[in-house]
C-alpha cells in the first residue's frame, strides 16, 4: 500500500514538473517569437501604448499653451526662435521621421514634411518660405480647442474641429478648422505626426 501511494505522488510530482517545464517552455517562445516577428510590432504597440482621448485633450491645451508662450517671449523682446524650437521639439516627433504639416496661412509650400518648414511658420524669417510671417508671433494670448470627434486606433489618436485663436492686442478670436494625428514615441509620450488646418471655407457672392 506504501508502495502504491510512493508511486502516485512519484507520478504526480512528475506530471507537475513537465507541466511546468512546458508552460515555461511555451511563455519563452511566444515571447521570442514576438521579438523576432516584424509583424508582430503592431500588437505589442497596441498593448504597451494605448492613448486615451484625455491624453489628446491635454496635449491640445498644452501645445496651445506654448504657442502662447512663444508669443509672450517675442512681446518681452526675448529669444522666441528657441522658445518655438522647444515647442516644436516637446509637441512634434520630428525626432523619429518626418511629420506632415499643412499650416493655416499658406498658399505656395502649403504642405511640409521637415523640421525647417515648421519653424519657419511658427517665427517667419525663412527665405524659403517667404509667404511666413510667423504665425506664433502675430501674437495670441490664449487658444481654445473644440473637438468635433477623435477615433483612436492601435498607437495613433486622429481628432478633428476648430480651434480659437484670441490676439493679444485685443479683438474677435479667430476661427480655425483642424485635423491632428497624434503617436505616442519610444518614451511613451503623445506626440503630432499630422498637423492639418485651413481657413474655414468663405462662398463667393453670386453676382447678378
Amino acid at each position: 500500500m506504501k508502495i502504491r501511494k510512493l508511486r502516485m505522488t512519484m507520478n504526480s510530482s512528475i506530471v507537475a514538473v513537465i507541466i511546468a517545464t512546458m508552460l515555461s517552455f511555451g511563455i519563452t517562445a511566444c515571447k521570442q517569437t514576438s521579438q523576432d516577428n516584424p509583424n508582430n510590432k503592431f500588437a505589442q504597440t497596441e498593448t504597451t501604448t494605448f492613448i486615451t482621448e484625455q491624453e489628446v485633450l491635454d496635449v491640445q491645451k498644452a501645445w496651445g499653451d506654448g504657442l502662447v508662450k512663444i508669443g509672450k517671449v517675442y512681446l518681452e523682446n526675448g529669444d522666441y526662435k528657441t522658445a518655438a524650437i522647444e515647442h516644436i521639439n516637446e509637441f512634434y516627433n520630428y525626432q523619429e521621421g518626418n511629420v506632415l504639416f499643412k499650416p493655416t496661412l499658406a498658399s505656395v509650400k502649403q504642405f511640409r514634411t521637415d523640421f525647417q518648414g515648421a519653424l519657419s511658420y511658427f517665427v517667419g524669417g525663412n527665405e524659403n518660405y517667404p509667404e511666413d510671417h510667423g504665425f506664433a508671433v502675430k501674437p495670441w494670448s490664449a487658444v481654445r480647442w473644440e473637438n468635433i470627434g477623435t477615433k483612436i486606433i492601435g498607437n495613433m489618436a486622429i481628432a478633428m474641429g476648430n480651434y480659437y485663436f484670441k490676439p493679444a492686442k485685443g479683438g474677435d478670436e479667430v476661427k480655425v478648422e483642424f485635423s491632428f494625428a497624434y503617436t505616442k514615441n519610444k518614451d511613451g509620450k503623445l506626440k503630432i505626426i499630422l498637423h492639418d488646418s485651413h481657413v474655414p471655407y468663405v462662398p463667393v457672392e453670386k453676382h447678378n
